[in-house]
């Protein structure tokens, strides 16, 4: 039976298990966290919105410049981005064969936006929970109706 790889996230944590057999259960191979994830937006940023300079003026009354992300949800996509890498790498090091991705659909879309195109074909399930606060012992038991029709 192939490896499979279990990522277990959100936008601030990850768990990265082994599954070879159902009987040996979930084995920990990395944990990441990325507190700069769950801090306040405004803690991000600076203080207030920067000024933009328009032809017509020498500069805009009033009017702040907008960022397209804000600074939280930017923190997240680095590290989804971050995670995608240690997929793969672990593909490329042949460390799993399968992968299944248990994270919250928000989180789960940015994930599936770094991955690459090698890492997406190894997906092998998808699980729109967040189990980060669910303990190892417990983990498997609630992911058990949603693997092992995969693992044998």
């Amino acid at each position: 039976m192939e490896n499979m790889w279990v990522l277990v996230a959100n936008g601030s944590e990850a768990r990265v298990f082994n599954l070879a057999k159902r009987s040996d259960g979930l084995k920990l191979v990395s944990e990441h966290l990325h507190p700069t994830s769950r801090m306040k937006g405004e803690k991000l940023a600076s203080d207030r919105p920067g000024t933009y300079k328009d032809d017509s003026s020498s500069m805009s009354s009033g009017s702040g410049y907008e960022e397209a992300t804000s600074p939280k949800d930017y923190e997240i996509d680095r590290f989804a981005h971050e995670l995608a890498g240690i997929l793969n790498s672990g593909r490329t090091a042949n460390s799993y064969g399968k992968l299944a991705v248990v994270a919250p659909p928000a989180f789960r879309g940015m994930l599936n936006k770094h991955m690459n195109d090698q890492v997406k074909k190894l997906v092998s399930q998808q699980v729109d929970k967040d189990y980060t606060k669910v303990n190892e012992r417990d983990l498997l038991g609630q992911l058990e109706p949603h693997l092992f029709p995969l693992v044998s």
